[in-house]
């Protein structure tokens, strides 16, 4: 049963300007620590590419915080919400600390999709409840809906 959606697009100008006045103190404030690095690796081959990784994940943290319901207040922070890839490729959210525990108190799970191009980041969360009986077994119970087991997040 879905619990929430939500959806936002972000300038990637305005992240380029926040990152050329405050620099990697404000990818730090948004960036996970896994995020972080990622981008510290794709700024220093390519800046534009760096830029853009940091708009996604903008973009996507407040498209994920919308479908929670909670917007930017806790347990939601930046930094305790992590946009991260299987090894398909992939983007899967990966939830920290207390954030991480409200999640599963619920029986929720995220999917999460986002996009690109010049000047615009978009991406689109869709959050569902999983049923009681799914939650207590997810493996066995998710393979029997003909539906992918757990994955374990690519290093990105």
């Amino acid at each position: 049963m879905i619990f929430g959606i939500g959806t936002d697009i972000c300038d990637v100008r305005r992240i380029r300007t926040s990152l050329e006045r405050h620099g990697e103190r404000f990818a730090a404030k948004v960036l996970a620590p896994g995020e972080l690095a990622t981008w510290k690796v794709r700024s220093s081959r390519w800046p534009e590419r760096g830029v853009r990784y940091v708009a996604t994940r903008f973009s996507a943290k407040e498209a994920f915080s919308k479908a929670v319901g909670l917007g930017m207040r806790m347990p939601m922070t930046w930094r305790s919400c992590e946009i991260a890839k299987l090894p398909s490729g992939a983007p899967v959210v990966v939830l920290h600390g207390a954030l991480k525990e409200w999640f599963e108190a619920r029986g929720l799970q995220a999917q999460i999709s986002l996009s690109d191009e010049t000047d615009y980041a978009v991406s689109f969360c869709v959050v569902e409840s999983i049923p009681r009986s799914l939650a207590t077994a997810p493996a066995m119970a998710q393979d029997a809906v003909g539906e992918p087991g757990p994955s374990q997040p690519a290093a990105t």
